[in-house]
């Protein structure tokens, strides 16, 4: 992979279905890959894998990021709430390793910076939709159902600049900001 000099940012959706993406400062979409999951937690679970994670981070390199900031839901158990805590816990250990500096969003706050309704289901399609809308050259990478972790990596990381640069909410950013 050649190293572009333009500043790199990742948006990193935790968890097992989540994904790492990795934007320029002027919102192009560089690549977006998939959680790294092996199925080596308590009985056989999926769970993050530190190392893969922290390869994908070194190769890339990114001078910034921003993570989604969730906690386990009310419904999850005991073990499936402690995986989910271990992910972020993992995520937030490869990205201090690789001196990454890094900021915390709730979905509440990225999702309106960039337009994204409230609720899961009707989020996650929103979220495809508005990365399908922003990247439309990239179609290939949210084609599938389960992708909806990939816009929502993507997207993070665009509602972190905006937010981190005091930029307004708005749908039409694209290009318009360096």
């Amino acid at each position: 992979m050649t190293k572009d000099p333009t500043i790199l940012i990742a948006g990193i959706d935790i968890g097992r279905q989540g994904a790492i993406s990795f934007i320029n400062e002027y919102f192009d979409l560089v690549d977006v890959v998939d959680m790294p999951v092996l199925y080596d937690g308590p009985d056989g679970r999926p769970s993050v894998n530190s190392q893969m994670l922290g390869e994908i981070i070194k190769d890339w390199g990114p001078n910034r990021a921003f993570i989604e900031n969730v906690n386990a839901r009310q419904d999850e158990g005991k073990v499936g709430a402690g995986a989910f805590g271990s992910s972020k816990w993992k995520v937030e250990g490869v990205l201090s390793i690789n001196e990454v500096r890094f900021t915390l969003l709730d979905p509440i706050c990225w999702k309106s910076q960039i337009g994204i309704p409230p609720g899961r289901e009707m989020g996650k399609k929103a979220a495809l939709a508005e990365a399908l809308r922003r990247w439309p050259e990239q179609t290939a990478k949210f084609t599938r159902v389960k992708d909806d972790g990939r816009a929502d990596a993507c997207l993070i990381a665009v509602a972190g600049i905006l937010i981190e640069h005091g930029i307004p909410a708005t749908r039409n950013y694209k290009r318009q900001y360096p």
